[in-house]
């Protein structure tokens, strides 16, 4: 929530903005009844001596690829808030819909992208282990469940983790 923002962070400074709990709980209530149907992120990295400005010059933005699935099942799935169907149909089919891309599913003559997901691993978050080109994220020493094993794009294996990464 927006509280976060109160150490002057800037890691905790993105778009749209943290809000109160209140808005939380109405964001949770709107992907239950369809009113929010996607769930993306931006992934906006920035260099660490962008991000270490003062937070009134520090860009908007965080690394979302490699945190966006753990916080969907720890804050969305393990709570009840959502099932797994809906969370990966909130993650896929509808945000290559609202788009206008033929992804996000797995029909025949689909695009080979697949995701590969181990939906039990525990891991926290070490921004020093991302493999995005930066390392800006609120989430840091956060435990999560649920992370991508591997990832297939067009049929081609682009990642496997390896070990602890």
């Amino acid at each position: 929530t927006d509280e976060c923002l109160r150490t002057f962070d800037s890691n905790y400074k993105m778009n749209p903005p943290l809000r109160g709990p209140g808005h939380v709980q109405a964001c949770i209530e709107g992907l239950q009844d369809g009113t929010i149907d996607c769930i993306v992120t931006d992934h906006a990295p920035h260099a660490k001596e962008k991000k270490m400005r003062e937070l009134d010059q520090a860009p908007f933005g965080v690394v979302g690829l490699e945190t966006a699935l753990g916080l969907v099942v720890t804050r969305l799935i393990e709570p009840g808030h959502l099932t797994w169907s809906q969370a990966l149909e909130k993650m896929t089919i509808n945000p290559a819909r609202v788009i206008g891309v033929p992804k996000g599913t797995l029909a025949a003559g689909a695009d080979a992208d697949v995701v590969v997901i181990d939906p039990k691993a525990r891991w926290k978050v070490d921004p020093a282990k991302f493999l995005s080109k930066s390392t800006n994220t609120p989430f840091a020493g956060w435990e999560l469940t649920g992370r991508a094993d591997a990832v297939i794009v067009g049929g081609r294996l682009k990642f496997q983790r390896q070990g602890g990464q």
